[in-house]
């Protein structure tokens, strides 16, 4: 079968022939119709793998902690063999899958049936039963393959705890942030958009959100606090990624007092205590 590979080493990402997996105990097999790519995520790991050893150094300071520790435990040689050979390792791209049930080792799903995962890009995928849904009759397998990424902006609504009728933010509108801009409007809440791309502002205006451009010069707090009406904003939704700690700090002075803001996506994290203390934010 082929399967989506990248190489955390080189960089290269390649279509591989892989041997099909095997069918473990509580897992579906699954035959792939359709596979979302997840851009900011899948663009990351590409990035990454792309980049020199000290770029992957400054990208995982934690691992670099763990690096030294194995330098003084096992020494420099077996820790560099050992750092080398985890680089060389393919790993496999994607997580928002959909196909068809080829064989079932799990109650309450059956051959033939249709169904999402967080399997990879790969022609047949092996999951947990547990990470898997069945796909209703009036859904296509292209609709359906946005599952997953939804699933993440709405665990970030979840946490938010929206409720009809508040002033709802959304940092950065790629595709999670699109999808949680339209599940916040269908909790029935205002919703602001705030992206550097006017042309997914456009699509979360087409969705019901008002909208705010930064880079046309627009001020991200001015708006939001006009937004919710001098009030402040109930909630912000950070669904950007990003090495800026800006749209922590702007979510922060946009917000009301006892608001709540969510960090799904990735950001700095250079805070200012007192933003959140004296509002007594919840983050």
């Amino acid at each position: 079968m082929k399967q989506i590979m990248q190489d955390l080493a080189k960089g290269h990402t390649s279509i591989v022939e892989a041997p099909a997996p095997n069918n473990a105990g509580g897992h579906l097999l699954i035959d792939t119709t359709v596979s979302l790519i997840s851009s900011g995520t899948e663009r990351m790991l590409v990035d990454f793998g792309k980049s020199g050893l000290l770029a992957k150094a400054r990208s995982q300071p934690e691992k670099v902690i763990q690096v030294f520790e194995k330098v003084k435990t096992d020494g420099a040689m077996i820790t560099l063999d050992a750092v080398r050979s985890k680089l060389g390792q393919l790993i496999p791209l994607g997580y928002c899958n959909v196909g068809v049930v080829g064989e079932s080792r799990a109650e309450g799903f059956n051959v033939g049936d249709r169904v999402v995962s967080n399997g990879p890009h790969a022609d047949v995928v092996s999951v947990p039963h547990h990470l898997c849904a069945k796909i209703p009759n009036n859904v296509s397998d292209e609709a359906a393959s946005f599952t997953v990424l939804a699933s993440i902006g709405l665990q970030g609504i979840r946490l938010a705890k929206p409720t009809l009728g508040e002033a709802f933010v959304v940092t950065g509108v790629g595709l999670i942030g699109l999808l949680t801009v339209q599940l916040l409007i269908a909790h029935g809440c205002r919703v602001l958009a705030i992206d550097l791309d006017q042309a997914k502002l456009e699509m979360a205006r087409s969705f019901g959100a008002e909208t705010c451009n930064p880079s046309a010069g627009e001020d991200p707090i001015a708006t939001g606090l006009a937004f919710s009406r001098g009030a402040g904003v109930d909630g912000v939704i950070i669904t950007a990624s990003t090495k800026s700690s800006d749209p922590v700090t702007q979510a922060a002075c946009m917000s009301r007092k006892r608001g709540r803001i969510i960090l799904v996506g990735v950001t700095g994290l250079e805070l200012n205590r007192a933003d959140f203390y004296e509002k007594e934010l919840t983050f």
